[in-house]
């Protein structure tokens, strides 16, 4: 896995998801304080159309925002 910054995170998961899928990417974005699609996909073994719709819900649900870097929880 890449690690993009070396500070632990403590993530909770919010309520509103229930999908292991969704959980997964949330909380991989928090332990990593923010990621690119291709890296998720890459750490994750996780198809980029998957992970983009995902990615789209929770930046949809205001989970997720997307930065110059990638993506970052809120």
């Amino acid at each position: 896995m890449q690690r993009h910054d070396k500070s632990r995170h403590s993530v909770a998961v919010p309520d509103d998801l229930e999908s292991p899928r969704a959980k997964l990417i949330y909380l991989y974005i928090g332990a990593v304080g923010g990621t690119t699609t291709e890296a998720l996909c890459a750490d994750l073994e996780l198809k980029k159309g998957t992970a983009l719709s995902i990615i789209g819900t929770l930046r949809n649900r205001g989970h997720l925002e997307r930065t110059e870097s990638g993506y970052q929880l809120t």
